[in-house]
C-alpha cells in the first residue's frame, strides 16, 4: 500500500487528506478501524518514543499519546499494589506481562491526560496489555504485532471501531524529512540522536553521584522529551514519566505543570487518597476527576453537601495543605530532563519541592553557574548533555 485516504486532516474542514510514501510502501498495515490524520501523528511518533525506550533500557516500552505529545511512557517494571491500585488495575484477574505492566504505568500516571489517548507499544501486544487497553477510553494503538486472542479483543473495542495499525518494526525512514508550512517546504536530518549511558558523564555539580537506577529515568526522561513538544520538561520515577510538561513558552511554566502533575501521582498513594470509598455507580474517569478536585485547591466541588453523596459512600476529611506538604515531602530520587537550558534557578527550586534529585540538562545559559549553584543548595546531580532536544 503506497497511500492511504483519510477522512479530514486536523480537522474536518480539512480535505483531502492522505499519509502516502514519495518511494516504496508505507510501513504500517491498519488492521481495524479507520484511523484519522492526528491518529497517525500520535501513532509514528509514539512508535518511535518506545522503540527508543526499549533500545535505550532493553524493557518493553508503551506510550500513551494525546495531540501530538505522550501524556506518559514507561518501561515493563513490575507494578506495585498501591500502583495496581491508583491505576485502577487491580481488580483485573490477569497475569501481567512486562509489557502490560509498560502500558498500565503509562497510561496511569496522569491518567486525566491519557483519556482518549492513541497508544504505542515496542512490542506484540499480548493478551493481558489488551484487557488493559479494552476497558478505557483510547482511540487506537500501534504496535509491531498483534496476538491472536489480543487482536480479537480489541477489535471488538469501540462496538468494532477501534484503530488497530501494525507497523513494520524494520522500517528505516530517510535520514531527510520535510513537511510543508504556508506551502513552503522545511527539510531537515532526522534527529538519530542515541541516547545511552554516556550521555550523562558530564556531571557539573558538587554532588557526582548519579546510580544506575537514575541514569535509566534520565534517558527514560530524555528520550520523552525527544518526542514531546517544545518547550518541554519531564519527571521520572521508576521507569516511568510521572509529570510531562509541553508546549509552554516559558521553562519556569513547563517545569511547574509537569511538577503539579509529579505531586499529584504522588499524592494519589497517600492513605488519604486510597482510603477514599467511592459509591459503586462511579466509574474509572469520574474518580480520577473527583481525585484530581479532592487533592487540589477546588475540593469542596466534591466535598460540599449534596456533591460528595453522588460520589463517596461517606465523607472524606479534608486533605490539609499542611497534611499534604508533608506526604509530599516523602517522595525522593526523582530525576528529571529538559529539552533546552534551564535559564533560571527558579526551575531547580520548584524540581525539588516535587523530589527532584537528578537533573539532565543541555546546559550553556549564561547564568549556568546560578543553576548549578541552587542545584549545589539542595545537593541535586546535575548533569549537562551538551545536546539540545527541541521538537516541533
Amino acid at each position: 500500500m503506497k497511500e492511504l485516504e483519510l477522512k479530514y486532516g486536523c480537522n474536518p474542514n480539512q480535505k483531502p487528506s492522505r499519509i502516502y510514501m514519495e518511494n516504496g510502501e508505507l510501513p504500517i498495515r491498519v488492521l481495524n478501524g479507520k484511523p484519522g490524520y492526528i491518529n497517525f501523528l500520535d501513532a509514528f511518533n509514539g512508535w518511535q518514543l518506545v522503540s527508543e525506550l526499549k533500545k535505550a533500557t532493553g524493557l518493553p516500552a508503551a506510550a500513551s499519546f494525546k495531540h501530538v505529545s505522550p501524556a506518559g511512557a514507561a518501561v515493563g517494571l513490575p507494578l506495585t499494589d498501591i500502583e495496581k491500585k491508583i491505576y485502577w488495575v487491580d481488580d483485573l484477574a490477569i497475569e501481567f506481562s512486562p509489557l502490560a505492566n509498560a502500558y498500565a504505568r503509562a497510561r496511569g500516571a496522569d491518567r486525566m491526560s491519557s483519556f482518549g489517548d492513541f497508544i504505542s507499544l515496542s512490542d506484540v501486544c499480548d493478551r493481558s496489555t489488551a484487557m488493559i487497553i479494552k476497558r478505557e477510553v483510547s482511540d487506537g494503538v500501534i504496535a509491531p504485532g498483534y496476538t491472536d486472542e489480543a487482536l480479537e479483543i480489541l477489535k471488538a473495542k469501540k462496538k468494532g471501531g477501534y484503530n488497530v495499525i501494525e507497523i513494520d518494526s524494520a522500517y528505516v525512514p530517510a535520514p531527510l524529512e520535510r513537511k510543508e508550512v504556508f506551502g513552503i517546504t522545511f527539510e531537515q536530518g532526522r534527529n538519530e540522536l542515541a541516547i545511552d549511558e554516556h550521555f550523562f558523564d558530564n556531571v557539573v555539580t558538587e554532588n557526582k553521584e548519579i546510580p544506575e537506577s537514575a541514569k535509566i529515568d534520565l534517558a527514560i526522561a530524555m528520550i520523552t522529551l525527544k518526542y514531546t513538544q517544545s518547550n518541554s520538561v519531564c519527571y521520572v520515577k521508576g521507569g516511568q514519566a510521572i509529570g510531562i510538561g509541553a508546549g509552554q513558552q516559558s521553562r519556569i511554566h513547563c517545569t511547574r505543570l509537569a511538577g503539579q502533575k509529579a505531586d499529584n501521582w504522588w499524592l494519589r498513594q497517600s492513605p488519604q487518597v486510597s482510603g477514599l470509598r467511592f459509591q459503586d455507580n462511579i466509574g474509572r474517569a469520574d474518580r480520577d476527576n473527583a481525585i484530581d478536585l479532592y487533592i487540589g485547591e477546588d475540593y469542596m466541588d466534591v466535598l460540599s453537601d449534596g456533591a460528595w453523596e453522588k460520589i463517596f459512600k461517606e465523607k472524606p476529611e479534608v486533605f490539609t495543605r499542611e497534611e499534604k506538604r508533608a506526604w509530599l515531602d516523602k517522595n525522593t530520587n526523582v530525576a528529571l530532563g529538559s529539552d533546552a537550558f534551564f535559564p533560571f534557578g527558579d526551575n531547580v527550586e520548584r524540581a525539588y519541592r516535587s523530589g527532584v534529585s537528578y537533573i539532565a540538562q543541555p546546559g550553556g545559559s549564561i547564568r549556568d553557574d546560578h543553576v548549578i549553584e541552587t542545584c549545589n543548595k539542595y545537593d541535586i546531580a546535575m548533569a549537562f548533555t551538551g545536546i539540545r532536544l527541541f521538537h516541533h
